[in-house]
């Protein structure tokens, strides 16, 4: 029975050790804002010595924060091993929705993200510095997010998506602070259209940009997703698009996040 217990713990002390990649959680400095903000960084088992890696700019939904993807699906830590990526989670705060507020000047987060933290890894990480070797992502909130800033800062990323996201904002005009970020519907119709992912597809020429999208169809983001989807067949937009059974939950998220960074992976491995 001793010698069966040892095995056994050896053989779980092995399989713990598989995969070993590293967290670093900081606080990087907001210029615009004028605040630190909480990140987390996952650096693959493989990370150190002269070798650069990719970057997945990975964003949390409304309510949730910077350790979300972390804690709720531990399993991206494997997903970092696996794919030789680092994954690099930011604070978006409970409502930014990713966009840089002409409401609220503590909430620039276009700016935060896709120019200040971008510098910031790249400067104290062993990075891929270039379009080639960024992606971004998130669920929700961080959806609508992943494919906004990705449209809008294409020299940035080069690949970006989204999972069950807010592709559309313009159907939801009292839900989730949005209006508290950009005004009111009524009172500024122009920013609504300006700051919903189906307001920037003119933004996009054939592949110029990768794109991968996902949604579940109990998801209430599920229509959004195919008037999304359709008019980027209806352009000649390539892009991956996943729909199964499920809704806006962590169960889908944990599933959906695999194909994500499959997807971003062959990009990675596509431009080196």
């Amino acid at each position: 029975m001793r010698k069966f217990t040892v095995v056994c713990l050896a053989l779980a002390f092995s399989t713990a050790g598989v995969f070993s990649a590293t967290v670093d959680t900081l606080n990087v400095f907001s210029e615009k804002m004028n605040k630190k903000i909480k990140v987390v960084v996952i650096k693959p088992q493989t990370y150190g010595g002269e070798k650069t890696f990719p970057v997945l700019y990975l964003l949390h939904g409304y309510g949730g924060r910077y350790d979300n993807w972390l804690t709720k699906v531990p399993h991206i830590k494997e997903l970092s091993d696996q794919y030789e990526m680092m994954i690099v989670c930011p604070d978006g705060s409970i409502g930014s929705w990713y966009l840089d507020s002409p409401e609220d000047q503590a909430s620039q987060y276009e700016t935060f993200i896709s120019k200040e933290l971008v510098e910031n890894v790249d400067k104290n990480y062993k990075t891929v510095p270039s379009r080639e070797g960024r992606a971004i992502t998130g669920l929700s909130m961080g959806g609508h997010g992943g494919l906004y800033l990705g449209f809008r800062n294409q020299y940035i990323f080069g690949a970006c998506g989204s999972m069950s996201g807010g592709v559309d904002i313009r159907p939801f005009p009292n839900k989730w602070d949005i209006s508290k970020r950009i005004g009111t519907q009524r009172e500024y119709p122009e920013r609504w259209e300006k700051n919903t992912v189906m307001g920037l597809l003119h933004l996009l020429t054939p592949d110029a940009l990768k794109i991968i999208i996902d949604c579940g169809t109990e998801d209430f983001f599920f229509d959004v997703n195919e008037r999304l989807h359709n008019e980027l067949l209806y352009r000649n937009i390539p892009h991956d698009y996943i729909t199964r059974p499920g809704g806006h939950n962590w169960g889908y998220w944990s599933n959906a996040v695999k194909y994500q960074v499959l997807f971003f992976n062959e990009y990675f491995r596509s431009r080196q």
